[in-house]
């Protein structure tokens, strides 16, 4: 846990047995007090100590999220650290973090809570902006959905709308309608994990291709790729196809397609197949 952010529970005022009520009454008291519109003297104080209160309660009040930070510290939540650790190896990987209320002990159901001033205010109630807010929902797409983009017809305070998603939208973002906010949710896909732009997918090569190299078929977002295998792969290579990922929500071109390479070992052999082997072995192979 870096030194310079403060722990969570110390931000709360809570142990770290506290249970969901102790955290609220916690989160009440000390978002009451260090609300910027109470510090107008020192607002950029109180404005930062206020994000961290409501950073710290997003993450302690959701159990999944918890378990994580208590076993990580905050580095689970950081690129490239703890649980988010890049599974493929080196740099940021596909697991970041983003706020998202979806799930877990989130006292205000399913409304979403980005901005830190909003959870206040629909705690306490109360008229701390003058500008009235406009309505936000949550919509929930499959991966090909978001990846992709979609229409979609939802009903909206009794209305049906055709609303269109852009392609390449993830976990958390946010779509001004003009007269109401969408929040994504982005439900994960079984064959790739995402960071941004950039998609990674495991592969499983056969012992076989790996060694005397050759062609093999990609999946991709579009459609499949074949890619060259070389003699001698090594299991767990990286590989990277460029363009071949998520297309950039804001701004030109796609990210990138990072491919690991794994290499099967038969867990049977057939008696031609052990001899060759055995000739292997004995070359020093």
């Amino acid at each position: 846990m870096a030194a310079s952010k403060p722990d969570y529970y110390d931000i709360l005022g809570v142990s770290k047995t506290a249970n969901a009520d102790d955290l609220k009454k916690a989160y009440r008291k000390q978002a009451l007090e260090w609300h910027p519109d109470r510090h107008k003297d020192n607002k950029e104080a109180a404005e930062k100590r206020f994000k961290e209160i409501n950073e710290a309660y997003q993450i302690l009040s959701d159990t999944q999220k918890r378990q994580t930070y208590d076993q990580f510290g905050h580095e689970a939540f950081a690129p490239g650290g703890g649980a988010g650790r890049n599974p493929y190896g080196g740099g940021s990987g596909p697991f970041t973090y983003s706020y998202t209320t979806n799930g877990g002990q989130n006292p205000f159901g399913n409304t979403d809570f980005g901005d830190p001033f909003d959870i206040f205010e629909q705690f306490f109630g109360g008229n701390f902006r003058q500008a009235p807010r406009k309505p936000r929902y949550s919509l929930t797409l499959t991966f090909d959905e978001a990846v992709h983009g979609v229409e979609k017809e939802v009903e909206l305070e009794g209305k049906r709308r055709t609303i269109k998603i852009p392609a390449g939208v993830d976990e958390g973002t946010r779509i001004d309608f003009g007269d109401f906010t969408l929040s994504m949710s982005v439900r994960p896909s079984n064959q790739f994990e995402r960071d941004g732009a950039d998609l990674y997918v495991k592969i499983e090569v056969p012992f076989s291709l790996a060694a005397i190299g050759g062609t093999f078929e990609v999946p991709t977002i579009e459609k499949p790729v074949k890619i060259k295998v070389r003699a001698g792969t090594q299991p767990g290579t990286m590989m990277r196809l460029r363009g071949q990922g998520v297309k950039n929500l804001r701004g030109n071109g796609r990210g990138d397609q990072y491919v690991r390479i794994q290499v099967t070992i038969p867990e049977k052999l057939t008696r031609e197949q052990r001899n060759l082997v055995n000739e292997m072995k004995k070359s020093g192979l």
